[in-house]
């Protein structure tokens, strides 16, 4: 099996879709550029970053959902993380960049677009476990692109 690697980073002024760069710096604030609409459930020192998994992406695409990196919300795209273990508490460190995971990002409406029949509650910690997007603190800033390593601490 190939190592755990970044595939993607998204930003945008708010909202989503989220855009792909094709590199971006990580500040203990999240990624520069980015920004989000409603700070009462996104951004903040533990919410700096969201994360989620590329292979979970492909499966969801194989059900039917017209889901892409960054529809959903997310900054960071991976590949080759059980994404079961990414659960508040674990440390990653993406090339430089040392997060910890804080929470699950609940859906909300806003990704409906990203689900067949706008079921958001497909990435549901609730209602399926091991599916949900995961928000990070950043520990160590620093510079992050598309295939940089991923590595479980």
């Amino acid at each position: 099996m190939p190592p755990a690697s970044v595939v993607s980073l998204h930003i945008s002024n708010g909202g989503v879709p989220k855009r792909a760069v094709p590199s971006a710096r990580i500040m203990l604030a999240g990624i520069e550029g980015d920004r989000q609409r409603n700070l009462k459930y996104h951004g903040g020192p533990d919410r700096a970053l969201c994360l989620y998994s590329m292979d979970l992406i492909d499966a969801l695409r194989a059900e039917g959902h017209p889901v892409a990196p960054g529809t959903m919300g997310e900054n960071v795209v991976v590949r080759g993380i059980p994404w079961d273990a990414m659960v508040a508490g674990v440390r990653l460190r993406l090339a430089e960049v040392e997060i910890e995971l804080t929470a699950f990002a609940h859906p909300c409406r806003n990704i409906s677009d990203s689900f067949r029949g706008g079921r958001i509650e497909r990435v549901s910690v609730k209602t399926h476990p091991g599916w949900s997007r995961i928000y990070a603190r950043v520990l160590n800033g620093g510079l992050l692109a598309p295939n940089d390593p991923v590595v479980v601490l």
